[in-house]
């Protein structure tokens, strides 16, 4: 089948020096400098951009002029529109989710094609056709509103949702009768990092921080969770503290209940990597026991059999293993396998009385399904190479769903008979993109210390590998979180345009288990870089690319990434965009969640030589006159409470007063919009045109040629 659009090529031709340097001519908006030094161990560091931190008049001043400036320098891009054309054309696809029981309805999430947000809907015996339950779109006026969780009672009666406004982690959530759609309590206000955990028609448990002091929401360190049990019908004032708070003092607290509601688990963590567990058995009286002591495995509850306990957990298992623990003795040196560990990393999901053990290798998915026992039931025959997403459902679900997808192939839904052992497609994309004219391959590179690196390779057929394909070199490279390969339209109009996509599965993630892990934390960090260096000079040598035509990527984490390599090797590329970036690697720790992230990063307080490493690669302290960097589009929101602009704000300054050739530095703030979820559609698409139109554009190519 032909596309129902025409496909542009890209025609290599370069710009003249006189043209290229008009439009690279301009000095940039002035940050206002100050005298802020700080002594680390002796040490004195300055920070004369401090005052970015800050929302105050000369800021928001800079801010806006930053914005005047990016938008005229991208305005001057001839074909940007047409990639935004390109983009919301191949965008224009319905997208529908796996369903999930509750009560006497099936839900489901279904996106028209360019609606802001996705719209929650329901299907029942009684109804001759799905109907609206929720709709975000209603939420705000351009839908910067969204629904970023939800959570039903057991009898399906009773929801509460949670929303965020601009993309902040502050969320209020809100009750309703699912019958009437109707409101039925007060807005809960003030919530963040929250799950909601139904207790019959009671109430709910649910977490939150005090808020920060007037004018640092966006900013302030948030660092006593509490959990809170809210009974409705009362005043969340009243809301009982049940966890955290100053008597247990923990910066992240999560609560649930099993299945049966018998177990109130609590989960309580200083970081991102380690947690205590508590167990509160709502049957008896008496207080929560405590399962799991100390911050140095990873422990959580899947499942329950009466007194039994599943658990999934990382101790003495650095790829997982499911175990099971009594109530009456439920100790870590009590546990008994129930799925042992092997040599692939292990997830766990459960539903219709079974386990589903999702194995990755190398960054690729494999389902086994196991009995209560242990006792493997089956190898799942999957779709193809990919990603699997689901296999959970309801102790008394016959069926569950999954989805499929990998760079190549969108997300299609899949339904499993449990029993049975067979899948069917239950929804398939239609969408403007042959996957069979693609590749996605996987290689092998070696890093600078010999550590074997898996990298995904995704472009057309046919392409030529002349060293002049223009390529974009993204990864994450932390917190544990693996790559896998999943469909994006960004990259599908990318590849379709003649470009490279590459992920290299570097060192931080999971991938490979803790030990890969932990071979990309604290004092070990520069083997992230190193390895995402080594995955550019792959591409380079294979001449899949050569420095003139890659770009590098990443969000986030891979932000710090983006920023550590281009101050690293700033002669690794051409284009870099460094989006809502851990950038100040001595200051990030004083900013809302930030310090716990301590277990990958260290602080700068932790000791002189944690100090000295974190300096030795920190993109805001290691930007130097004198070096060419590449031409860059730092990415950031105005509501991004997680990891706050200032950071991005700080390196921009740093770069556009030390740029010592003409490649641009350019700060695009998105407004109305936080870390990356829960942004429109039209925002999402705006940030993507405005990155591959700039990457084509600095990379010299003049128009794209139909």
């Amino acid at each position: 089948m032909k596309l129902r659009y025409t496909v542009l090529s890209i025609s290599l031709m370069f710009f003249t020096n006189t043209y290229a340097q008009k439009m690279k001519s301009g000095s940039y908006p002035k940050a206002e400098k100050g005298s802020q030094v700080d002594n680390y161990f002796g040490t004195q560091v300055a920070d004369p951009y401090r005052d970015l931190e800050n929302d105050s008049p000369a800021t928001k001043k800079w801010v806006d002029e930053e914005v005047a400036y990016s938008q005229d320098y991208l305005s001057k891009i001839p074909y940007r529109q047409e990639i935004k054309d390109q983009l919301k054309k191949l965008w224009n696809y319905e997208k529908i989710s796996a369903p999930f029981k509750e009560g006497a309805y099936t839900y489901f999430y279904k996106n028209d094609g360019l609606q802001a947000q996705s719209v929650l809907y329901r299907n029942s015996r009684r109804l001759k056709t799905a109907e609206v339950f929720l709709d975000p779109n209603k939420f705000s006026e351009k839908g910067t509103t969204s629904m970023s969780n939800i959570s039903f009672n057991k009898k399906g009666n009773l929801a509460a949702y949670s929303i965020s406004e601009g993309g902040s982690d502050w969320n209020k959530i809100i009750i309703i009768d699912t019958e009437t759609k109707k409101q039925i309590d007060d807005t809960l206000v003030d919530v963040k990092f929250s799950g909601i955990a139904w207790q019959g028609d009671e109430g709910f448990y649910y977490s939150s921080y005090d808020k920060p002091k007037e004018g640092t929401v966006l900013s302030g360190m948030t660092d006593k969770h509490k959990v809170y049990f809210h009974k409705l019908g009362t005043k969340q004032s009243e809301d009982k503290l049940i966890f955290g708070g100053e008597k247990m003092p923990r910066r992240y607290l999560g609560a649930s209940l099993t299945e049966d509601e018998r177990f109130l688990v609590i989960t309580a963590a200083n970081a991102t990597n380690g947690n205590e567990l508590y167990v509160k058995d709502l049957q008896k009286t008496g207080d929560f026991v405590q399962l799991v002591k100390g911050f140095d495995i990873n422990a959580s509850v899947i499942d329950n059999d009466g007194e039994n306990l599943f658990i999934y957990t990382d101790k003495d298992a650095p790829n997982g293993r499911l175990v099971k623990a009594n109530m009456a003795n439920p100790t870590p040196d009590k546990w008994t396998n129930v799925i042992p560990e092997t040599e692939n990393v292990l997830g766990i999901t459960s539903g219709g009385g079974y386990f589903f053990a999702t194995y990755m290798i190398d960054a690729i998915d494999q389902v086994k399904q196991y009995d209560k026992t242990g006792k493997l039931v089956r190898n799942i025959e999957l779709p193809g190479k990919g990603n699997i997403a689901g296999f959970g459902g309801k102790s008394s679900d016959q069926d569950v769903y999954f989805t499929f997808t990998n760079y190549v192939t969108p997300s299609s839904v899949y339904r499993y008979n449990i029993a049975a052992g067979t899948s069917r497609q239950t929804q398939r994309p239609i969408v403007d993109f042959q996957s069979e004219n693609f590749v996605s391959e996987q290689v092998f590179f070696t890093s600078k210390d010999g550590t074997k690196i898996p990298m995904m390779i995704n472009y057309k057929k046919g392409l030529k590998m002349d060293g002049k394909n223009p390529t974009i070199l993204y990864s994450y490279g932390g917190f544990n979180i693996s790559l896998q390969p999943a469909f994006s339209v960004v990259n599908a109009i990318w590849m379709e345009n003649g470009g490279i996509y590459a992920v290299p599965n570097i060192r931080g993630g999971g991938e490979y288990g803790k030990k890969w892990h932990d071979a990309g934390t604290k004092q070990q960090k520069k083997n992230v870089f190193e390895d995402f260096i080594a995955a550019g000079e792959y591409l380079q040598s294979k001449a899949y690319t050569s420095k003139d035509y890659m770009a590098l990527s990443g969000r986030s984490n891979g932000g710090l990434l983006v920023g550590a390599t281009m101050t690293m090797r700033p002669d690794l590329a051409k284009v870099a965009f460094p989006g809502v970036g851990v950038l100040d690697m001595l200051r990030y720790n004083k900013f809302t969640a930030g310090a716990g992230w301590s277990y990958d990063y260290g602080t700068a307080e932790d000791s002189k030589e944690m100090f000295d490493y974190l300096k030795s690669y920190s993109p805001v302290h290691n930007v130097k006159k004198g070096v060419c960097y590449p031409s860059t589009m730092i990415i950031t929101s105005d509501h991004d409470d997680r990891v706050v602009p200032a950071h991005s704000f700080k390196f921009g300054a740093e770069l556009q007063e030390k740029q010592s050739c003409k490649n641009p530095i350019l700060l695009r703030i998105e407004k109305n919009a936080g870390h990356g979820a829960g942004r429109s559609t039209d925002q999402v698409i705006g940030e993507n045109g405005d990155l591959l139109s700039f990457a084509l554009f600095e990379m010299g190519i003049k128009s794209l040629k139909k």
